[in-house]
């Protein structure tokens, strides 16, 4: 065996090991690609499922339904892309794929769940975040047109904005029946204030004349207790009238 051969053996040896060296590269990567994916994938579709199933049901309605069914199904699929034989996934998307056939007659069955606390009201505003990155996403990914996207994007914000509604009415009310007309007061200013604040005031506007009424009548149940009764006494009451006799005399002396 001549040297040259010796050589070219010992070179064609190297690149083998190179290529397979890359080779195992590749499918390593591609390996930690689809479970990155994997992961990603069942995150979102954890969460898209969190905001079905827990979104509060005077807030949902059936074409909102059939958009979070609809991402729902696009996930699973995508996720069944990189786990071909998952089951769940395969009997999940037949599940999916019928609700989704029914159009605007898919069941909505999220119980109304009044919004009494802050708590609450975060809640369901991070909620309302989620399903705006969940829709942000799908438009980014192509899954989603721009227009239909725009259009979602705009009612999530409207949706905000009654969550705000109903909490400020919520919180009055409450204090309201409390005795509380001062806590009252200050709940429908912030309602009030709220939504004169919005880009586009007339759309809500016969939330905003409610609202008004309701911050009149608090407040004039606080100037009622702030006023004495025409036979009530007390000290402060006896000190200004005697206060108010001694002044009249005085006048009337040096007069």
């Amino acid at each position: 065996m001549t040297p040259l051969l010796i050589t070219l053996l010992i070179v064609a040896g190297i690149a083998l090991l190179i290529v397979i060296g890359y080779l195992n590269n590749v499918v390593e990567n591609g390996k930690l690609e689809r479970a990155r994916t994997k992961i990603e994938l069942a995150d979102r579709l954890r969460r898209c499922g969190e905001i079905t199933e827990t979104f509060p049901g005077q807030f949902m309605t059936p074409a909102l339904k059939l958009l979070l069914t609809r991402l729902e199904l696009n996930l699973n699929q995508r996720l069944l892309a990189v786990d071909k034989h998952n089951a769940e996934l395969k009997a999940r998307i037949a599940e999916l794929e019928g609700l989704i056939a029914l159009g605007d007659k898919v069941p909505v069955n999220n119980p109304p769940n009044p919004i009494h606390t802050e708590v609450k009201a975060k809640d369901v505003r991070f909620l309302l975040e989620a399903m705006h990155n969940q829709v942000t996403r799908a438009a980014q990914e192509g899954f989603l047109a721009t227009p239909e996207a725009k259009h979602w994007i705009k009612e999530i914000r409207h949706i905000l904005v009654l969550l705000h509604i109903e909490f400020f009415n919520n919180l009055g009310q409450q204090a309201l029946q409390k005795g509380q007309p001062g806590q009252a007061r200050l709940a429908f200013e912030r309602g009030v204030q709220y939504l004169r604040k919005q880009p586009e005031p007339k759309v809500y506007e016969e939330q905003l004349t409610y609202l008004e009424k309701l911050l009149a009548r608090a407040n004039a149940q606080v100037l009622d207790r702030m006023t004495p009764a025409e036979d009530e006494h007390n000290e402060l009451t006896d000190g200004l009238k005697t206060d108010e006799e001694e002044t009249w005399k005085k006048k009337v002396m040096y007069d």
